[in-house]
């Protein structure tokens, strides 16, 4: 089974960053990924502080993202699983294992407690997430399953927490 998966992630990786268009798309790709670097979720936050919806917001997104990420640390560590091998790589990942990805795990707490806290901006913030998450892909430190799995960890945090 574990076969099958590493073949049909290596098989849509090669699809993936495996035509002459990919140096492009590296680009905007890598432009997407900084956007779900931990920083930004920090700005968010401030600028949401200013709002009536501070309160509801951090009480929920702040003991996520605490929960996500010993849970991203911990599963990179017991799955050592190493990253995409003779691929295109368009960036230099913080560290070596792929599985989960934590870059989508934290997409996607941001957009779960967005979608809680502000549902008429879940649509955007599940799109952002989901942008997160390919670009992964498309800069060559993730497979599918990388994303898939850190996409399903944020939101069963968010949405066990609430």
């Amino acid at each position: 089974m574990l076969q099958r998966l590493s073949q049909w992630d290596y098989a849509i990786s090669a699809t993936c960053l495996g035509h002459r268009f990919n140096a492009q798309v590296a680009r905007l790709a890598r432009v997407v990924s900084h956007s779900g670097d931990g920083y930004y979720y920090a700005l968010f936050g401030g600028i949401i502080a200013f709002t009536s919806y501070a309160g509801a917001f951090w009480s929920l997104a702040l003991p996520a993202f605490v929960i996500e990420l010993m849970c991203y640390l911990l599963l990179k560590q017991i799955f050592r699983r190493d990253r995409p091998q003779a691929l295109p790589v368009f960036i230099r990942p913080s560290d070596r294992f792929s599985f989960p990805s934590g870059h989508s795990a934290g997409a996607f707490v941001m957009a779960g407690s967005v979608a809680q806290i502000f549902p008429s901006w879940a649509g955007v913030a599940f799109t952002w997430a989901s942008l997160v998450a390919c670009s992964r892909v498309l800069l060559g430190v993730h497979f599918i399953s990388d994303v898939i799995a850190g996409a399903s960890l944020g939101l069963l945090i968010v949405y066990g927490i609430n």
